[in-house]
This record gives C-alpha cells, sequence and structure tokens, in this order.
C-alpha cells in the first residue's frame, strides 16, 4: 500500500496535509515532517489544523509554516495522519477532497479513497519515514527531529506496551538523522505552562481510586478560573497511571456542552482501545480516547462499569481495597 500512496502523491501538485482535531505529538510531528518532506519532492504542501500547533510542540521545525484553519486551501489531496475520519479533524470541505489515509491505530478506518493502515508500528511517524525513505527524500536533521518527537510521544516515552527492537531501530535512525534526543524531550517533558502545572493541581485534587483503576476530572468552570487552554490537558492522565498498583487511569474533561471528553491509559494488561471503541472512539492498546454525555457521575459511571468488566480488572478488584470514593459519591 505505501507503493500506491506514493504513486499518488506522485501523480498531483498540490497537497494539504493535516490530523485530527486537538492534535498530539504524532499528529503534529507526522504532519510538519509529511509537508516538508512533499516540498521535497517539488509539492505545494499546506499543513492545516483546526486547533493550529500547541503550545510545546511550536519550537518544531516547521511548526510556524503550519495554518489553523477551519477549511482546507485550494488542493489536489488531501493527506490524513492518524485520524479515523474527516470529521475528527473539524475541518470543512474534505468530502470533495481526494483523501489519503496514513494511520497506525488498530481502531483505524478505510474511509479514503487510499488507506494505508498499519497497527504493528508505534506511531504514524514510523509510517512517514518509511514513505520519505521509498520516495528517496534525505531525512534531515530538521524532518527527522519532528519525528522523532512524534515516535517519543507516541510510546510514552518509549514505555507503552510494544516498543520493541523496530521501534528503537527507528529512533536510531532518526538520531543518527541528527534529532537530538535531550532536546526534543526538554520541549515537551520541561515546557508546560503555569496554567497547565495549576490545572494538574485542581485534577489531582479530585484523585478517586477503585483498585486497579484511578481516575481524575476536571470542569469548565475550574478551566476558565486557571485560564487553562484545551492543550493543557495533554498527558494529565499519565499522573494518575502512575501510581502502584494501578492499571488504568481516565481522566475526565468536561466540555463546553456538558459532555465529557475521556482519556484513558493502560500500563498493558488491560486493552482501553476495546473499552473506547465500544463508546465511539478509539486508539491504542494502551492510549485510547472517547466522549460520552454526561453529567459527571453517569460518565464516570458508565466508564467505570465497563472498564470492571474486564477480567484483568474484575481480579484485581478482588484482590485489592474497597474505593475510596465510589462514584456515587461524585458531584451530579
Amino acid at each position: 500500500m505505501l507503493e500506491r500512496v506514493l504513486q499518488e502523491i506522485r501523480a498531483r501538485r498540490r497537497f494539504v496535509v493535516t490530523s485530527h482535531a486537538r492534535p498530539d505529538g504524532d499528529g503534529i510531528g507526522s504532519a510538519l515532517a509529511c509537508g516538508q518532506i512533499l516540498r521535497v519532492m517539488g509539492k505545494e504542501a499546506e499543513v492545516v489544523m483546526h486547533d493550529g500547533v500547541p503550545r510545546i510542540y511550536q519550537n518544531l521545525p516547521f511548526a510556524d509554516r503550519a495554518i489553523q484553519s477551519s477549511t482546507v486551501p485550494a488542493n489536489d489531496a488531501i493527506i490524513l495522519l492518524e485520524c479515523d475520519g474527516v470529521k475528527r479533524t473539524m475541518l470543512a470541505g474534505l468530502e470533495q477532497c481526494f483523501l489519503i489515509n496514513i494511520d497506525h491505530h488498530v481502531s483505524g478506518k478505510n474511509f479514503a479513497q487510499v488507506n494505508w493502515i498499519d497497527s504493528t508500528v508505534m506511531a504514524t511517524a514510523e509510517l512517514v519515514f518509511r514513505l520519505a525513505r521509498l520516495a528517496c527524500v534525505p531525512v534531515d536533521r530538521d524532518i527527522a527531529t519532528c519525528l522523532y518527537t512524534a515516535l517519543m510521544t507516541d510510546t510514552g516515552s518509549f514505555m507503552f506496551e510494544g516498543t520493541n527492537e523496530h521501534t528503537f531501530t527507528v529512533a536510531r535512525e532518526l538520531v543518527l538523522a541528527g534529532a537530538d534526543p535531550a532536546l526534543c524531550a526538554r520541549h515537551i517533558y520541561f515546557g508546560h505552562s503555569t496554567e497547565k502545572m495549576r490545572l494538574l493541581g485542581a485534577a489531582l485534587s479530585n484523585l478517586h481510586r477503585e483498585g486497579p483503576l484511578a481516575w481524575i476530572w476536571v470542569t469548565q468552570e475550574q478551566m476558565q478560573r486557571l485560564g487553562a487552554r484545551e492543550e493543557d490537558c495533554e498527558g494529565l492522565v499519565n499522573y494518575a497511571l502512575s501510581m502502584a498498583d494501578v492499571q488504568v487511569a481516565i481522566f475526565f474533561r468536561e466540555l463546553p456542552d456538558g459532555r465529557y471528553r475521556i482519556s484513558l491509559r493502560s500500563k498493558g494488561d488491560v486493552n482501553v482501545s476495546s473499552v473506547a471503541e465500544y463508546f465511539g472512539g478509539g486508539g491504542h492498546k494502551c492510549a485510547s480516547g472517547c466522549s460520552i454525555e454526561g453529567p459527571l457521575a453517569v460518565a464516570v459511571s458508565r466508564i467505570v462499569d465497563r472498564l470492571s468488566a474486564e477480567p484483568v480488572v474484575a481480579r484485581a478488584k478482588m484482590m485489592q481495597q474497597p474505593s475510596d470514593f465510589p462514584p456515587s459519591q461524585l458531584p451530579m
């Protein structure tokens, strides 16, 4: 399928590269690298994101060229990276375009004219790296920096289950091409805003635990009062996952319309992508997400009940202490 993707790219001139709304490191890093790869191939390429480039990724090469927009400019084709449908981009006008879908999620869907989905790799960045190689585009320091950042963040700093010798082989190739691992990590993990730190405090003050499950949440009122952005919520769930004996962590973020955006993280024994897919979302075995209706107590109950049906969770709950704060005690 990679050969088909390259064939379609060579047959066209103007491209728009995008990813899902609220882009993460893999979405941003892969898109910025892919855009530059296309330019080196002599194509016209614009990277367009509905929500722009989040603060912690704005030091990446080519980030200043990315366009924040709700529509797409004129093009011959759209390349969608790690996105399971046109709706998730929140960009208007994609339905009439020629679409090339490149994804690595198990929950990836064949919605485009060309679909390259490979769930054996840990990040879409690996697929973009393959594309550059097959297209004979030199992976220079700037492209390597974008791809390494994408790989680093989507593997949870190379901690997520599925990370293997192939993952490190790709990382090694990108470092040899000029990516600086320490610099990439510094911008991501030591570049947080004051608002995000205060939001983390608010989220951890809501920490609940039920056996192998732990969850935190933030409300719209808290985000507005603290001056936090949507992007400041990224990574908060990992603090709940860091506790000993917790197998799955959940982060509930209240949306303006009263629904809740759910982030699910697992240490590997529980496949949270199946839970996310049940509620209309998707993602990785160890990192997935979905959105469900509120109020908070109902949202928590639905997610916790679904996770509690997982055999690993059910067994662990039988062996551990009962909940410190059962869902029924949550604010409505």
